[in-house]
């Protein structure tokens, strides 16, 4: 993992994490049956890692570029209810959902892998890189995770907010208890 000095000093702030889909929460790749269908690889420790957010208290949103009933699915399971796609330019959705959330750009983070999400990560308060985004994308993050997009590099960078957050070990106690495993998604 790669931060920035003033990495945690600005994870503290954040109250909001917006999730670009291909390349982030899937390995970046597009899938195609042989009728057609799409499919989309997502991990479930990245799963766990926004379910864990939203205990903490953190707000969830996704911003995409692309279209897909799978994204939609996913976003059902993980709870996360801001979902806006087919956004190639995303500061429209993000001027959009701002404006419902109230939240301040330095209370946003943003996690990114190409060029689509430099106007947005440019912006927050706390952008973030996947570990295999592009240079542009990786030089304008306050964390670049050592873990590749779909595979982990987002439960890295929430597991990082809620560190610098003081949340993180609130919810490793809360695994102790079997209650604590109900509404659980990964």
């Amino acid at each position: 993992m790669e931060l920035r000095t003033d990495a945690s000093e600005r994870a503290k702030k954040v109250r909001l994490i917006i999730f670009d889909v291909d390349g982030v929460l899937t390995d970046g790749g597009i899938y195609i049956g042989a009728e057609g269908e799409l499919f989309k690889p997502f991990f479930c420790r990245d799963g766990l890692g926004i379910t864990l957010a939203h205990r903490a208290g953190l707000k969830t949103a996704i911003i995409t570029g692309r279209e897909s009933k799978q994204l939609l699915y996913r976003a059902k399971e993980l709870r996360i209810t801001e979902v806006f796609q087919g956004n190639l330019d995303k500061r429209e959705a993000y001027k959009e959902l701002k404006a419902r959330t109230g939240f301040a750009d330095e209370e946003i983070a943003y996690i990114g892998d190409d060029l689509v999400d430099l106007p947005i990560m440019g912006q927050v308060g706390f952008p973030a890189a996947v570990g295999d985004g592009v240079q542009e994308v990786r030089e304008i993050s306050a964390i670049v995770s050592a873990y590749p997009g779909g595979r982990g590099a987002v439960r890295e960078i929430i597991e990082f907010i809620l560190k610098a957050q003081g949340k993180w070990q609130m919810l490793l106690e809360g695994f102790k208890a079997p209650e604590h495993m109900d509404g659980l998604a990964q």
